[in-house]
């Protein structure tokens, strides 16, 4: 199996010199549960990408730090990118940034969220949909980091999990796509990082909630364990 990352951001040299990139923090995640996994790195922001869509089996869009409403050169293309591969039903994974611009390539749409930064960890509870991969009802815990919330789910997608200040925290459209709110990749010290680079932004209220939630145990591998189910099946 080879998934090719589509790598949507890049770091302060100060976070990435300590944690890695984010195609680095994915390998870290999937690899742990599937060894001989292949990954490719593709850096959309710098319009890199397979030769062939068949170069991979599958194509995961990372986290950013900018919106997927924004008028960028290389957003746009993204967006065209994942037309194309909704269109031949080719397997995508979207995380945060991935999950909005999922959502808005193909006919939903995704704003500023109301209730501003959504930060830490949270508990978000599947619902009847999503019993492919638990219980519904059920819940899990992810690392979040974000301001912009999907509003409008693509065109013919599902969800199966919503938290508190996220109700499209996780989605499905067909057998292809599968998309996420939360950071599987993140673990509890880049995490801390960024809320400590931001915490005036937050205000200390919404930074020290999301500092004590980082006590709370994740469910990253169970997480990683769905995505690679749902590429292979």
């Amino acid at each position: 199996m080879k998934i090719g990352v589509l790598n949507t951001d890049k770091l302060k040299p100060e976070l990435s010199l300590r944690y890695g990139e984010y195609p680095s923090m994915f390998a870290r995640l999937l690899l742990t549960v599937k060894p001989d996994l292949k990954l490719q790195t593709y850096n959309v922001v710098d319009f890199q990408y397979p030769k062939t869509i068949d170069e991979c089996d599958a194509y995961l869009i990372t986290g950013s730090k900018l919106s997927v409403y924004d008028e960028i050169p290389w957003i746009i293309e993204l967006k065209n990118f994942v037309r194309k591969l909704s269109t031949i039903q080719k397997k995508i994974v979207g995380i945060c940034f991935g999950h909005q611009l999922v959502a808005e390539a193909l006919g939903g749409k995704t704003l500023a969220a109301d209730n501003g930064w959504c930060v830490g960890a949270h508990k978000t509870k599947l619902n009847e949909n999503a019993a492919f991969y638990k219980t519904p009802g059920e819940e899990f815990y992810l690392l979040s980091n974000h301001k912009d919330q999907v509003s409008k789910m693509a065109e013919g997608a599902t969800l199966l999990a919503s938290t508190e200040a996220c109700p499209i925290a996780m989605t499905s459209l067909g057998n292809h796509i599968l998309t996420f709110q939360g950071h599987p990749e993140f673990n509890k010290e880049y995490a801390r990082a960024l809320l400590d680079m931001r915490r005036e932004i937050l205000g200390e209220p919404v930074y020290s909630a999301a500092i004590n939630s980082l006590e709370i145990e994740t469910s990253n591998s169970l997480v990683s364990a769905w995505i690679l189910e749902f590429i292979a099946r």
